[in-house]
């Protein structure tokens, strides 16, 4: 039995993600795109002074195969390193040929008005160390025998791979990095870049990766190797009768791929059809829709890719571990200096969401400037590499902001929003008072956690005004992409699963702004964020205001006000409570008040004695007891 027994149809198989090509969009892509790009090639090592790798051994000469989009300004404070994964290489975006039917592999990202804006940013991508794309790897030849390396070729590390392209831009006349980018194997990349390079680099985008690989996944890449290290045209990585051995490749490919999918997203485009069958044939020939596009993925990667490649280059990834190298991960993160952003998908098996928060958690005990989102998508791990409008203004946003933090020297951009972006929830927040009596109530300079942050309309102006660290957790997806266009740093998660990567005092002020009432559990959450924070500033509306009281007895029904603007079955509130509640409630819990601000358009006087009757909300300041 062949390893590819159908013919595959590759202009209609698996469009579902994917465009269509015909010339009419071919002209539209090149309209659209940097054009027709070339790669070139540099000598970044020459023979007599070899590279020492981090396994010890030597390795010269090396040549970098590289690709640039977009114009370097005059004080190069505009370039972005762009790191591909296993199968990529340096050609990232544009056309080599007006015949090309395919565009770079992260097209969609990079170009004039995209994401990667080659009209702002002085793009770079390379072929990196151990490649089959222009780069040494074990497919050249060997000047110490005059054969192809195969498998003299030396082990090599992330590591490795970092420090050639560090040389690279040696070579290109690079100070410095505004940003430096990838996803997978490149989400590895960047981690390594930050680590080794702090200085250099001013901010890093870190997507579906991890800081080491987990057992399974180790586990895939010893299978696909293996395939590769059984077949019969292998012969030592010399290639019998100069023949590459497709058969092995082929499977490895097979296997690799199926861990970038998602269960969902091969139901939905595959379930149990057949290709161009309606019966059973009762052989073992592909005939399963899901099978010949496994084969055709495994022939089209076996026409572009060297085994030998392979080999080292998952090799490469089993070795990165972070841990291992530097005894913690807060050992490897301590000096860095990089703005992080962090990028996952929720239905990513093979790197996921999990890994992920776990280089923001120690990012984020470490105080360093990282904002997360972990983004739904049903494509699984080579959601990275397909159209997803989140990711996309995320990574708009947060290189926008870099640059304009570093050519303004300010925090965040502190424009208002229009309300037609925001939720009817976040519309009713935005309708408040309180957001000036937090204000008034921060000193300058602390260090500050918004809770529940919104559209971060208010740390925006806490770090306008009093010149504030912030931070800000929300949970709602669009609104934290909100956020990083305005330059905040804001980590997207669920804050009732606790803040464990928070120190005790870690911060100045814990901001909880309307929301308190919607959370399952306040206390437990409340008993964390006096844990994490000096002060804990808490506004809610009050259930047992007049007129919510008025409406309820004239009507019967649940009220709405200004503050409360919703329906009972699509209110966001889970607990009604009033203002003497929760001086009972911080009472019960040994709390501290601080301050109590009854918030009413009647006089002052009148609100402070009958707070519970007059205030329409409240925002408290709170605290531990101290001690004696």
């Amino acid at each position: 039995m062949q390893l590819f027994p159908i013919s595959i149809n590759k202009a209609t198989l698996f469009t579902s993600d994917r465009k269509r090509f015909t010339i009419s969009q071919m002209e539209k892509d090149l309209k659209n795109s940097v054009g027709i790009v070339e790669s070139r090639k540099v000598r970044v090592i020459e023979q007599d002074s070899p590279l020492v790798l981090q396994s010890g051994k030597t390795l010269g000469p090396i040549d970098v195969a590289y690709e640039t989009y977009g114009q370097l300004s005059a004080e190069k404070d505009n370039v972005v390193l762009v790191c591909h994964a296993l199968s990529g290489d340096a050609h990232v975006a544009g056309y080599h040929s007006p015949n090309d039917r395919k565009p770079g592999w992260w097209d969609i990202m990079v170009g004039p008005g995209k994401p990667i804006d080659t009209n702002k940013y002085f793009v770079i991508c390379s072929n990196f160390l151990g490649g089959c794309s222009g780069t040494t790897g074990p497919s050249d030849i060997n000047p110490a025998t005059g054969k192809r390396y195969g498998l003299d070729f030396p082990i090599i590390t992330i590591e490795d791979i970092v420090k050639v392209q560090k040389l690279l831009l040696d070579k290109l006349d690079i100070p410095r990095l505004l940003s430096v980018i990838g996803g997978s194997m490149g989400g590895m990349q960047v981690l390594q870049w930050a680590i080794a390079y702090p200085e250099l680099v001013d901010s890093a985008i870190c997507i579906a990766a991890t800081t080491r690989l987990n057992t399974q996944s180790i586990a895939f890449d010893a299978v696909g190797r293996n395939a590769i290290l059984g077949d019969p045209n292998f012969s030592d990585g010399q290639y019998r009768d100069d023949k590459a051995p497709a058969r092995g490749l082929g499977i490895a490919r097979m296997i690799g791929h199926i861990t970038y999918l998602s269960e969902q997203s091969m139901r939905e485009k595959f379930g149990r059809e057949l290709y161009e069958a309606e019966k059973y044939k009762y052989d073992f020939d592909s005939e399963f829709a899901v099978e010949t596009y496994l084969d055709y993925q495994g022939q089209s990667f076996v026409e572009r890719f060297d085994a030998n490649s392979y080999l080292y280059i998952t090799k490469a990834m089993d070795y990165f571990d972070l841990t291992r190298a530097y005894g913690t991960l807060q050992n490897a993160f301590a000096g860095i200096h990089s703005r992080f952003l962090v990028i996952s998908f929720s239905s990513d098996w093979l790197f996921t969401p999990t890994q992920s928060e776990e280089i923001v958690d120690v990012l984020s005990a470490e105080g360093k400037d990282v904002t997360y989102c972990n983004i739904h998508s049903p494509y699984g791990h080579d959601a990275f590499l397909l159209e997803c409008p989140s990711q996309d203004k995320l990574i708009a946003g947060f290189l926008k902001s870099t640059q304009y933090r570093i050519r303004t020297g300010q925090k965040c951009l502190c424009e208002k929003t229009p309300s037609k972006h925001l939720k009817t929830f976040e519309c009713s927040k935005r309708a408040r008072v309180d957001y000036e009596l937090i204000d008034a109530v921060i000193t300058p300079n602390s260090r500050v956690l918004d809770m529940g942050c919104g559209d971060g309309e208010l740390l925006s102006r806490l770090i306008a005004d009093k010149n504030v660290d912030g931070l800000g957790i929300e949970l709602d997806e669009d609104l934290v992409v909100h956020c990083v266009g305005r330059c905040l740093s804001v980590l997207h998660r669920d804050i009732e699963r606790g803040l464990s990567q928070f120190a005790t005092d870690t911060f100045d002020y814990v901001i909880l702004s309307q929301t308190l009432q919607t959370l399952r559990d306040p206390e437990k959450v409340i008993r964390e964020l006096l844990r994490i924070g000096k002060k804990v500033i808490v506004s809610f509306p009050n259930f047992a205001h007049w007129g919510c009281r008025l409406q309820l007895a004239l009507t019967g029904r649940a009220p709405q006000t200004k503050q409360l603007p919703f329906r009972w079955y699509n209110s966001p509130n889970i607990h009604f409570f009033s203002i003497k509640d929760f001086d009972c409630f911080c009472a019960e819990l040994n709390i501290y008040i601080e301050k109590k601000i009854p918030l009413s358009r009647f006089s002052t006087i009148a609100v402070k004695l009958w707070p519970n009757l007059l205030a329409s909300q409240a925002v408290y300041v709170t605290s531990k007891y101290q001690n004696g």
